[in-house]
C-alpha cells in the first residue's frame, strides 16, 4: 500500500472542487446550529458559490473563542452540537492568554485519529515499527495522537512528558524506532543522553516526528538534531483549535503535506490583508471543511507560512507548507527591520562552535529597540570569545540587516526547554504609549 487513503492523490481541480462543496456545507451548518456565527456572518455574505467568495467571510481568531467561551462557559456559542454529543475536548496551553476548549463530536474524533495515521504513514511508519509518543496527554491535543500509530499497527509506547532519565531509560529498555516530541526537547534529550553515557546516535530511534516549534521546518536546526541522532526528522504542524497534527513531512521531505480535505488554507499578508503568492510569506488562515462540533470559518492561526501546490515527488497532491517561520505576534521590529526568530535560530544552530542554544533579548533605550542575542560556545572551544562574537554580529547584520548585540556564554548557561522553547524575553514597557 503506497497512500493511506485515495483522496492523498487526488486531482487538484476535484480536491478544491470538493473544498468549495465543504465550505459550503460548513457555512449552512455553522449558522444554522451556532448563535455565535448566526450573527456572526452577515446573509450577504452566506451564499458561497466559488472561492472568491470565501473572502467575503469575517475572520475569527484565538481570542473570539475565549471571548465566547468566557460569555458561555464551557463551550461557548460557537458549539454546533448539543453538549451530549461532544466526546472529547483538548485545551490550549494558555500562552497566549486563558486556556481555550476544542470540542469533538464522536466523528470528529475519529476523523482526527485517521488522518493522524494517515500522517505517520506518509512519514515511514509501518506495523514493524516501535512507537514512542513523548506528549503531554493532559488536555494537550497532540496526547490522542497516538492512537493514530496505533491505527498503522505500530507498537505503541505512551511515555507523556515524564523525566527525560526515564525516557532514555525507556528508549534503551523498549527500542523504539520512532519518537515525537518538540525539537528543542528532541536537541536536550540527545544531549542529556551523551551525559548518562547514552549515544543517542547509536539507539534504536530512526526517526524523529517533531512539532510545536519552528525548528524541524530551519534546515540548520533539522540538520543537528539528525546528527546528534543519526535519524531522520519529519515537521510536523499541529493547532489546538481543530486537531493534533493536520499537515507533515512525507518521506519525500519536500513541505509539509496539509490535510485538504479536512482544512482550507489561505495565507494572508498582515499588513494589506490581501492573499499572498505561492512562495511568499503570510499568515495561515484555516477553514475547518468536516468538523460537526465546532466549526471554524476563516480562523487567522497567527502562523507565518509560505506554500506550494504542485504535486510532490511522493505523488501526494495536497499543498505543502514549505516554511513554517514562526508567529505573528514573535516577529520582532528592530529599528525599523522585521526579524523573525526563525531567523536567528538559522544563523546559531548553522556554527559549530555553538551549542545551538540561544535566546532573544529586546530592551528599549532613548526610544530606540535594541536586540541582543544570546547563546554559548561548546565545552571544546578554545578560540577567541571576542572574535566569535563578532562573526555572529556579521553574520546577523548580513543575513538580516540588522545590527544585535552578541553575548556567549559557556555551554549549559542558558536553560533548556522539556516542552516549547521560550526564546524572547521583552525587557520594553509601555512600547506602544510612547
Amino acid at each position: 500500500m503506497t497512500y493511506w487513503d485515495p483522496i492523498e492523490t487526488m486531482p487538484r481541480e476535484e480536491l478544491e472542487d470538493y473544498q468549495l462543496k465543504k465550505v459550503r456545507a460548513t457555512v449552512r451548518h455553522a449558522v444554522k446550529q451556532s448563535p455565535y456565527y448566526a450573527r456572526h456572518i452577515p446573509k450577504e455574505c452566506r451564499d458561497v458559490r466559488t472561492m472568491q467568495d470565501i473572502a467575503r467571510l469575517p475572520v475569527c481568531d484565538k481570542d473570539d473563542i475565549r471571548k465566547d467561551q468566557e460569555a458561555m462557559p464551557p463551550l461557548g456559542r460557537m458549539l454546533c452540537v448539543p453538549e451530549e454529543k461532544v466526546v472529547y475536548i483538548s485545551a490550549s496551553s494558555g500562552s497566549t492568554g486563558a486556556p481555550t476548549a476544542s470540542p469533538f463530536t464522536q466523528r470528529d474524533f475519529d476523523e482526527w485519529i485517521d488522518y493522524e495515521a494517515r500522517l505517520f504513514y506518509s512519514s515511514g511508519l509501518r506495523n514493524t515499527d516501535r512507537y514512542c509518543h513523548a506528549l503531554n496527554f493532559s488536555l494537550f491535543v497532540g496526547g490522542p495522537c497516538v492512537l493514530g500509530a496505533q491505527k498503522v499497527g505500530a507498537l505503541s509506547i505512551h511515555a507523556g512528558t515524564i523525566p527525560s532519565e526515564r525516557l532514555i531509560k525507556i528508549i534503551d529498555q523498549f527500542k523504539p524506532t520512532v519518537i515525537w516530541t518538540t525539537p528543542s526537547y528532541a536537541w536536550y534529550l540527545g544531549e542529556t543522553a551523551e551525559k548518562m553515557g547514552f549515544d543517542p546516535a547509536a539507539s534504536s530511534i530512526k526517526r524523529l516526528f517533531v512539532a510545536g516549534e519552528p525548528g524541524g521546518s530551519i534546515e540548520t536546526t533539522r540538520r543537528r538534531i539528525e546528527s546528534l541522532w543519526n535519524a531522520s526528522v519529519h515537521d510536523y504542524y499541529g493547532i489546538s483549535d481543530i486537531f493534533g497534527a493536520c499537515a507533515g513531512e512525507c518521506t519525500a521531505k519536500e513541505g509539509l503535506h496539509l490535510a485538504e480535505d479536512h482544512m482550507l488554507l489561505e495565507v494572508i499578508d498582515p499588513e494589506t490583508n490581501e492573499h499572498v503568492a505561492e512562495g511568499e510569506k503570510g499568515e495561515m488562515y484555516l477553514t475547518t471543511l468536516r468538523k460537526e462540533a465546532r466549526p471554524l470559518i476563516r480562523f487567522r492561526t497567527g502562523d507565518i507560512v509560505t506554500y506550494e501546490t504542485d504535486r510532490c515527488s511522493c505523488g501526494r497532491t495536497h499543498l505543502r507548507l514549505t516554511g513554517i517561520h514562526g508567529r505573528v505576534d514573535d516577529m520582532l521590529i528592530i529599528k525599523g527591520v522585521n526579524v523573525m526568530p526563525s531567523a536567528i535560530e538559522s544563523i546559531i544552530r548553522s556554527n559549530e562552535d555553538l551549542t545551538g542554544e540561544y535566546r532573544l533579548v529586546v530592551t528599549r533605550e532613548n526610544h530606540l529597540d535594541s536586540l541582543t542575542v544570546e547563546t554559548e560556545h561548546v565545552d571544546r572551544f578554545k578560540g577567541n570569545l571576542a572574535l566569535l562574537e563578532q562573526k555572529i554580529q556579521h553574520d546577523i547584520k548580513a543575513a538580516l540587516g540588522v545590527s544585535a548585540r552578541v553575548v556567549v556564554y559557556d555551554e549549559d548557561t542558558l536553560p533548556r526547554a522539556t516542552h516549547k522553547a521560550k526564546r524572547i524575553i521583552d525587557k520594553r514597557e509601555h512600547v506602544w504609549n510612547e
